[in-house]
């Protein structure tokens, strides 16, 4: 009995101690490198040309009102006190249509935003898989906050293949 747990300790021991020996292939990404790349840069370039015109279209109609009000204020004088109060209250709810309409905007380019940043991200993570398949890596790691040298970084990998 003691000779059977002595082998099967032994036969363990060899198992455990060729694994040890295998060479592990790591890699690492930084994501902060990641995040700030080119690619990162043409997301945001693209939704600001995607929200240019709503946003000239919310500058203008700005600027219509704030006219508005300033030859509202400038007449103030020369109409009677009703008709001042009925186009300060139209202005007002012209005013706050407006700003209704900036959170609109603004709601849906953080939609967009988070969209992009999504699909980024998905590309990251297919990118990553298909490093790690193509080259035989054991393990892949980022978002980690530990050192990690320059050997097992493929950061410029990532980036290089990303579409």
């Amino acid at each position: 009995m003691f000779n059977i747990i002595k082998s099967l300790l032994i036969a363990f021991l060899l198992v455990v101690s060729s694994i040890a020996h295998a060479e592990l292939k790591v890699g690492y990404v930084q994501m902060k490198t990641i995040m700030q790349s080119q690619q990162m840069l043409d997301i945001g370039k693209k939704l600001q040309n995607e929200f240019k015109p709503r946003n000239a279209e919310l500058e203008k109609l700005d600027k219509q009102l704030s006219d508005k009000e300033a030859a509202l204020e400038k007449d103030a004088n020369s109409i009677s006190a009703s008709v001042l109060q009925n186009k300060r209250r139209d202005l007002q709810r012209q005013r706050l249509d407006l700003e209704r309409r900036r959170t609109k905007q603004h709601e849906d380019f953080e939609l967009r935003k988070r969209e992009e940043i999504n699909n980024f991200q998905n590309s990251i993570n297919s990118t990553i898989s298909a490093i790690g398949e193509k080259e035989g890596f054991d393990l892949i790691l980022y978002n980690v906050g530990a050192y990690i040298g320059p050997r097992v970084d493929i950061t410029d990998k990532v980036l290089k293949q990303i579409k």
